[in-house]
């Protein structure tokens, strides 16, 4: 799949309207992490270097879509990004409107505008075509910018484009979103073998779809994280107090019999008696006793998976572990970021970090720049990875 990007439109005197993920976490009003905002900077500089203004919208939390919310205003946003390009970021508190057009219909080429937080109106989420094409009636290009929304068919992600293009609007990619079809399309679906998969989390039912698809494709599938527990039991185990899915039982049987030996499951468990004070603990193979339950893939399982990792070519992660957040229940999770790394290094491996917590496993051990590419969407990439195709994604214009 190759999308034309930002960079293959001629922007001169031209306003994009970029879609971006500005949806960063606040306290009080202060942004605690700016990574989203760092990573959308090189597209909305891609336009500004070529003499073209910029319009973003983004959303922000979960607000009621009823109006107005000023815990989940983009103000703070507009203020930190005219401190990361080293100019001025107008903001306007409103994304559609008499202000808005305005607004937009000031801006001069390097110029940069910041509407309010998309989700004030229900209309974002409806994908309602009227609203959408009040926001497509500000710009002359449209381009998607998060990736970490792809998967929803929200207006600014799929009714914007779509009136654009009907206007001969161009519709195209950042580099954010080139990205991940690079890695989580063309990688997968023509990966260098052997194609490891590293799958762990919570919830077989999460990953079910992510399974089934990679089955077809993987080499080697390893299982780890508290979803395992739910395959001890398809294999006649007793988990004792540990997190686990009795109405997936026969779905875990029946991958468990798709894989074979392709499928890797823990041979030995980290387990501990609490949760919260977890003091008395224990490494344990087989069966986990009554009142304990699993924390972590124990050291067997963390080597099997290192030497199932070390000749890899293509390798995708998603999923941590074990609880990665408590040491020492970290040391599974960090085994496997730490075996992906050396095969990045030491093979050329491509190296595919799903979103949410294997982002953040892989960030907090400092690795994330030792792999080829950590996707920005948690949702998005686990719905990519399950083969499914985006309608945001599927409107941009071709190459």
């Amino acid at each position: 799949m190759t999308k034309k990007t930002i960079a293959d439109v001629d922007v001169t005197g031209k306003k994009v309207l970029m879609r971006v993920d500005f949806n960063v976490p606040l306290d009080g009003g202060r942004i605690t992490d700016d990574r989203r905002i760092r990573a959308a900077l090189p597209a909305i500089r891609t336009v500004l270097d070529g003499s073209g203004a910029v319009i973003l919208m983004s959303h922000l939390g979960r607000p009621e879509g009823t109006g107005p919310e000023p815990k989940y205003s983009l103000k703070p946003v507009a203020d930190r990004l005219g401190e990361l390009l080293g100019r001025a970021v107008s903001f306007v508190g409103d994304c559609v409107g008499d202000d808005v057009r305005s607004a937009a219909g000031r801006l001069g080429n390097g110029d940069v505008l910041l509407l309010e937080n998309l989700r004030f109106y229900k209309q974002e989420k409806s994908g309602d075509a009227a609203f959408a094409g009040q926001l497509a009636d500000l710009a002359d290009v449209y381009c998607n910018n998060a990736f970490g929304t792809c998967h929803r068919p929200d207006a600014s992600m799929v009714a914007v484009p779509r009136a654009m293009k009907e206007a001969g609007k161009p519709a195209v990619a950042g580099d954010l979103v080139e990205r991940e079809i690079e890695y989580l399309t063309n990688a997968i679906e023509d990966p260098r073998r052997p194609f490891v998969a590293i799958l762990g989390g919570a919830k077989v039912s999460d990953k079910l779809a992510v399974i089934d698809n990679l089955l077809t494709k993987c080499d080697r599938i390893l299982i780890g994280g508290a979803m395992a527990y739910t395959f001890f039991l398809a294999q006649g185990k007793t988990v004792g107090n540990s997190l686990v899915e009795k109405d997936r039982v026969d779905d875990a049987k029946r991958m468990i019999d798709a894989g074979g030996e392709r499928l890797l499951l823990p041979v030995d468990t980290h387990v501990a008696d609490d949760f919260n004070n977890p003091a008395n603990r224990q490494v344990v193979e087989g069966d986990i006793p009554d009142g304990f339950e699993g924390m972590d893939i124990g050291p067997k399982t963390a080597q099997r998976f290192r030497d199932a990792l070390a000749d890899a070519k293509t390798i995708v992660w998603n999923g941590p572990m074990g609880v990665f957040e408590k040491i020492p229940f970290d040391a599974g999770t960090k085994a496997v970021a730490d075996a992906i790394a050396e095969a990045t290094r030491s093979n050329s491996a491509t190296s595919i970090i799903g979103g949410g917590d294997s982002a953040a496993a892989i960030e907090q051990m400092g690795l994330s720049d030792q792999v080829s590419h950590v996707s920005t969407g948690g949702g998005a990439s686990l719905e990519m990875l399950e083969g499914r195709k985006f309608e945001s994604v599927e409107l941009l214009d071709d190459a």
